[in-house]
């Protein structure tokens, strides 16, 4: 089985800058990969202090092209299994459609997330909150022209979400997308086993945004952005889970299917950003 690692510092579908530093650390601090394994890196554009709206979604040109770079690289690697280490939550689009046209109907999607990821631009112009609807078949054409074969509803489950805004709740009530909540996930697995049992997945990707954490107990959330206050994130779910949670249920998934594909997103190791630019200002450090 050939791996494909790709490092992916995407940050305009979040359109915030410190998610491409997140990228790069996670990198640096990823275990180290096996002899079937390849690193790659796409190239993405730096960050600027005008990110502006293009037909409804932020940077659409940008993200345009760096999706592009990633489907060609994917292509030219033709992995059987890939590892997406990013940047915003909209990285795992190009590689989680490639895996559902290569393994077509026993593929389905576990999508740990506080949020659903189900928006258009219609509703929010940062398309990290579009990429699970796109994956779909939902969306707006420049991200679902990239899924040549759409994932059905009913191989969706999103667990760790919770308090959905209006437009999410109304659309997750008309889908057949499963839902668990962060209180299910912490009782146990039944949920997961019975789904990926009875939809008959045999190749799982699986989508784990940082975000699911309760940020009281893992710091390095978007939620704890020392420039911000809780007054700046009024109306947005927090996670409530801590990583041993997930990780289990990440372990049994890896029990029950084959797991050909993991995306870890957003990562925000807020003390090692500020540092890593305060040492840029001090002599000797920088050329």
């Amino acid at each position: 089985m050939k791996n494909l690692r790709v490092i992916f510092p995407m940050w305009q579908g979040g359109n915030q800058v410190e998610y491409k530093q997140g990228a790069e650390f996670l990198a640096l601090i990823a275990p180290e990969t096996g002899e079937n394994t390849e690193t790659v890196t796409v190239p993405v554009h730096e960050p600027s202090a005008d990110s502006k709206v293009e037909d409804g979604i932020t940077g659409r040109g940008a993200l345009e092209a760096e999706l592009s770079a990633a489907q060609s690289i994917i292509t030219e690697h033709a992995p059987d299994t890939l590892c997406v280490l990013g940047g915003d939550c909209l990285v795992d689009l190009v590689p989680f459609a490639w895996l559902s046209e290569k393994y077509q109907d026993g593929f389905g999607i576990l999508w740990l997330d506080t949020h659903p990821d189900v928006m258009t631009p219609a509703q929010y112009p940062n398309a990290h909150a579009h990429v699970l609807g796109a994956l779909t078949g939902n969306g707006d054409p420049m991200l679902t022209c990239r899924v040549k074969k759409i994932v059905p509803e009913s191989k969706v489950m999103i667990a760790g979400i919770h308090s959905p805004n209006a437009y999410e709740h109304g659309y997750l009530e008309k889908s057949e997308i499963n839902l668990v909540s962060p209180e299910e996930m912490m009782t146990g697995t039944q949920p997961l086993t019975e789904w990926i049992k009875n939809e008959k997945i045999t190749h799982l990707a699986i989508h784990f945004d940082l975000d699911i954490l309760d940020p009281n107990n893992f710091y390095s959330l978007n939620f704890n952005n020392p420039e911000k206050t809780d007054k700046d994130f009024e109306g947005i779910a927090q996670g409530k889970l801590k990583l041993d949670d997930v990780i289990k249920w990440i372990a049994v998934a890896s029990e029950q299917s084959n797991v050909v594909g993991v995306g870890i997103t957003e990562y925000l190791p807020w003390d090692a950003i500020r540092l890593k630019e305060a040492l840029s200002k001090i002599p000797l450090l920088t050329a």
